[in-house]
């Protein structure tokens, strides 16, 4: 595969804004972030919303508002939307903007599990924002619910608009889970399997579980089912993804996976991920594939079909 899709998930709803000062958290922030990420090479910009005032993570419509349409009009890139939100916030929330602006694309996550980030408050000392500390220290007692119901529910409730989804599996039990979905009818091809490495209650990063999950779905789907890609968290995310480009998968990286450009070295913006990422795969001889081509790839609606 020549072309290869790179998404940018740009602020997402586990890191805070004391971890790294680059982290969007306004609506303009967020736009500007995504507009330069789009640029910069990402096909598909997956989006949180947060308070503008705290950083703190939020499902308002309201606030996803503020930049949907400043996304749209500036750049042709897809806009994913989150259903996960973060592992605090009920299902209404999770799923609001997306009922409400019905993208092309929203993210899926496929079974329960623990979802956990606390190691990352040793670090800190001092926090910007009062809801911080408790937020991190507290992941240790987080379930992340996505039952089979849940999934069922999204999966009914979006598709009926055109919707399709970036099934998000943090382990190997999630490829079966969306294999009983395949089985149902209710998940058809070709989806988008994102491949979840290093979070705290997923699967681990190791390079053996990166090639024992692509060959699980293999299995299970057939190569020309499905399109596949790979994320790692912290500083395993380049590392993973030059290997997924190597095994001819399709990559994400952003700020909402990891902070860092470099070991100790903070990004200064989701765009410079895009580019390091866009580097890497241009010296296998790939190229970024353009958002006109994702859409193809994944056979999406097209964004003159959204509501924002």
């Amino acid at each position: 595969m020549s072309k290869i899709i790179i998404t940018c998930a740009v602020t997402g709803g586990a890191h805070t804004p004391t971890m790294s000062p680059a982290l969007p958290v306004t609506p303009q922030d967020i736009a500007d972030q995504a507009i330069a990420a789009a640029e910069a090479g990402a096909a598909i910009l997956h989006l949180h919303a947060r308070v503008p005032e705290t950083g703190a993570p939020t499902g308002d419509p309201d606030i996803y508002a503020r930049f949907l349409p400043v996304i749209r009009q500036r750049t042709d890139a897809v806009v994913n939307i989150t259903t996960g939100g973060s592992a605090t916030m009920p299902m209404a929330d999770r799923l609001a903007a997306a009922k409400r602006f019905r993208p092309e694309m929203c993210s899926l996550n496929m079974g329960s599990m623990n979802f956990a980030f606390f190691p990352a408050a040793q670090r800190i000392t001092t926090w910007k924002h009062d809801w911080e500390q408790a937020y991190v220290v507290n992941s240790d007692d987080y379930i992340f619910r996505n039952t089979f119901r849940d999934i069922a529910y999204i999966l009914e409730t979006l598709g009926d608009a055109g919707t399709r989804f970036e099934h998000e599996c943090y382990d190997l039990s999630h490829l079966y889970n969306l294999a009983h979905f395949v089985d149902r009818g209710l998940v058809k091809p070709p989806f988008f399997i994102q491949m979840i490495f290093g979070i705290l209650g997923g699967i681990g990063p190791d390079l053996e579980n990166l090639m024992f999950m692509k060959s699980t779905a293999d299995r299970l789907f057939g190569r020309d089912s499905f399109q596949w890609s790979v994320l790692a968290a912290g500083r395993h995310q380049m590392p993973f993804l030059t290997q997924a480009a190597l095994m001819g998968g399709h990559v994400r990286v952003g700020l909402e996976d990891s902070l860092f450009i470099a070991r100790g070295e903070l990004a200064t913006s989701n765009a410079q991920q895009v580019e390091k990422i866009v580097r890497i795969i241009r010296d296998m001889g790939h190229e970024p594939a353009t958002p006109a081509e994702a859409r193809a790839m994944l056979n999406l609606k097209g964004n003159d079909r959204v509501e924002f």
